[in-house]
């Protein structure tokens, strides 16, 4: 068995759960929901398997890396992160409807890293030859996760809330699936609260491994403009939170935007910017 063929599992995975959460979204049917998490675990265990085989491979053929390195094992990681963060808060929280707004952004990132990109084990560039990039990738990545997660925590609060708005009942229909409005709210602010210090280790730990890389812990290279604007967002949605008792629709959309500045960080940046990071765009 080879990693590609797990990932595949994961994908597959993936896609079945996020259709059962669509089906439960629509029905609210409680079994529909469980099968649904019962696949995003699925395809999470195979995706942790497949992520440990890769690095097992490159050890086989004589690279010796971690698969984190270039843009197709990112994305696959960045799958993988969203899930676990998902599967976190499924625990604590069990509302699995949340499931039919977070699972999207996992399976889209593995469809397109398996049918879009090229998955071969390379050597690794000297500037990546650091253990700073295993610390740095893990921690920034969890913290884009954690984003994302409040990104389709926010969307939902924003339908629910136009929904109430018009003075809609919730005892029916979609709706009734929906967390009450306080609680998405919250969630919004407790999935920011974990990425936004894992995204400032994340920044840190890039600091120290570009100097070890360029001599220089700070360049103003595109990726770290934007990785500070991202910084900013989420540092004025916390602010605001706690200072100005920014909650609903105003948390909800600087969110959703704190959110698309993370996804331009991560890939607009390496696809469409040139810089020290434009390695991770072509491969």
């Amino acid at each position: 068995m080879t990693s590609s063929l797990l990932f595949n599992v994961a994908t597959f995975g993936y896609l079945i759960s996020m259709l059962l959460f669509f089906a439960f979204l629509a029905s609210r049917k409680t079994v529909l929901g469980s099968a649904g998490m019962f696949a995003a675990y699925g395809g999470l265990l195979a995706q942790t398997f497949a992520l440990a085989l890769r690095w097992k491979e490159s050890y086989s053929m004589g690279i010796g890396r971690a698969p984190l390195t270039n843009l197709y094992e990112s994305v696959v990681f960045f799958a993988w992160t969203i899930v676990l963060i998902y599967a976190i808060l499924d625990i604590k929280y069990k509302y699995r409807v949340i499931g039919a707004f977070v699972m999207p952004f996992a399976m889209l990132g593995m469809a397109w890293a398996q049918l879009g990109m090229n998955n071969s084990i390379e050597p690794l560039v000297p500037a990546l030859q650091s253990n700073w990039l295993v610390y740095h990738v893990i921690t920034c990545f969890l913290g884009y996760a954690a984003f994302a997660v409040a990104c389709g925590i926010s969307i939902m609060y924003l339908i629910k809330a136009s929904h109430e708005e018009r003075g809609e009942g919730n005892s029916s229909g979609m709706m009734a699936a929906f967390p009450p409005i306080k609680v998405l709210d919250n969630l919004n602010y407790q999935s920011i609260m974990i990425g936004f210090p894992l995204l400032t280790i994340g920044i840190i730990t890039g600091a120290a491994w570009a100097n070890y890389a360029w001599g220089t812990y700070w360049s103003w290279d595109p990726k770290e403009t934007w990785s500070l604007i991202v910084w900013f967002v989420y540092a004025a949605f916390l602010h605001a939170r706690i200072t100005k008792g920014w909650v609903g629709k105003r948390a909800a959309w600087l969110s959703i935007i704190g959110f698309a500045a993370t996804i331009f960080c991560y890939l607009g940046v390496n696809l469409f910017l040139s810089g020290l990071h434009s390695y991770g765009g072509g491969k």
